[in-house]
């Protein structure tokens, strides 16, 4: 079992975690090993400019975590992951470029098994920003590698039928290790069932090609919540990272997205508790789950979600690549039922029919 490493341990010294920097920038790597050197848990062991001298420097120094370029000369970072994943597998985070190719690339690569993706630097780098950038590779390198499932074993339940007002909605938050746990639930969930809205912590320009990569993937009708637009039957909805936290309101009985200024500037945005909370006064008519994740992001929204009425779902820990976001909801009493990733899409769909024929019963 993993537990989140940012919560209080017992009081002992353990031996730093081992990484080993890929990137064909010795600039990059020079700035990324002085960042990781300033977090004691860390401690560097190797570096390599290309995918050779990778393979070389991971069987002499065994890692516990991979830093990896996304875009490599000869064989590129993505084709490297691959083979790595199926010869070697370990943690990994990618490092990419904010262009649009690089996004593209990185999220491929966490949808093979990448855990994280972290931007290469600007002009400078924040003291804040740095500790972050430690602090994730470290999550990594604690992590549970999962190897990617069967897709052709997963099984589609039927659609359900009928539009209906004041009908149910899905909310879903997840963060480290998300990639690829979200495609696993969605691959399961109803093509024509409530709408899906999906909090994902990630950088916006990735949050994009992500919204792009499911939709392709996907049957259902992939892409970023609009300010203000009905939310419909069989769409699936990513809340946006621009400055404004995704909430939710009832306009006609009709669920829709509304994109808030971030005044507060908190930890995270989008937020899921920010999207939870906002869905408590409809508890009722409310499925929610919350899934791997570094922190307790979504804790204190599933708590009211549970209290008004919603059936809560947690992704359980050994199918978890973070155990911490979905830990922290389940001890807070807050979830109804804790379940493997491969499970979870079929129990939301048989909490939607649950709720539909409630609702048919009322009526």
């Amino acid at each position: 079992m993993l537990l989140d490493p940012t919560e209080p341990q017992p009081a002992m010294r353990r031996p730093a975690k081992r990484v080993v920097i890929v990137d064909d920038s010795r600039s990059i790597r020079s700035w990324l090993r002085h960042v990781l050197q300033q977090d004691k848990r860390l401690e560097v062991v190797g570096e390599a400019g290309d995918a050779e001298t990778a393979r070389k420097v991971i069987k002499e120094t065994q890692p516990d975590v991979l830093t990896l370029d996304v875009q490599m000369p000869g064989m590129s970072g993505l084709v490297f992951l691959e083979r790595l994943m199926t010869l070697h597998p370990m943690p990994v985070v990618m490092v990419s470029a904010s262009t649009s190719s690089g996004s593209d690339t990185a999220i491929q690569a966490l949808a093979l098994g990448a855990v994280d993706c972290i931007v290469k630097p600007g002009q400078s780098v924040s003291k804040l920003s740095a500790k972050d950038i430690a602090r994730r590779v470290y999550s990594a390198a604690c992590s549970q590698y999962q190897p990617l499932l069967k897709r052709s074993a997963l099984q589609r339940v039927a659609p359900l039928e009928a539009e209906e007002k004041d009908g149910a909605i899905v909310l879903i938050g997840a963060s480290t290790g998300g990639v690829t746990a979200l495609e696993t639930v969605l691959e399961t969930m109803a093509t024509d069932g409530p709408p899906t809205v999906i909090v994902q912590h990630m950088p916006a320009t990735f949050l994009i090609s992500f919204a792009k990569l499911l939709d392709r993937k996907l049957p259902h009708d992939v892409g970023l919540v609009d300010d203000r637009v009905p939310l419909r039957r069989g769409q699936v909805r990513l809340a946006p990272e621009v400055g404004r936290q995704t909430e939710l309101v009832r306009r006609n009985g009709l669920w829709q997205g509304h994109l808030r200024d971030d005044a507060e500037r908190g930890a995270h945005c989008p937020s899921v508790d920010a999207l939870f909370c906002s869905a408590a006064p409809y508890g009722h008519d409310v499925i929610a789950a919350i899934l791997t994740g570094l922190g307790r992001d979504g804790t204190e929204g599933m708590r009211l979600l549970h209290r008004s009425g919603a059936h809560t779902i947690g992704q359980d820990a050994d199918s978890s690549v973070v155990y911490g976001m979905p830990k922290a909801a389940w001890e807070a009493g807050a979830i109804v039922e804790q379940l493997p990733i491969e499970n979870i899409g079929e129990a939301i769909n048989s909490a939607v029919a649950a709720h539909h024929r409630r609702r048919s019963f009322v009526r």
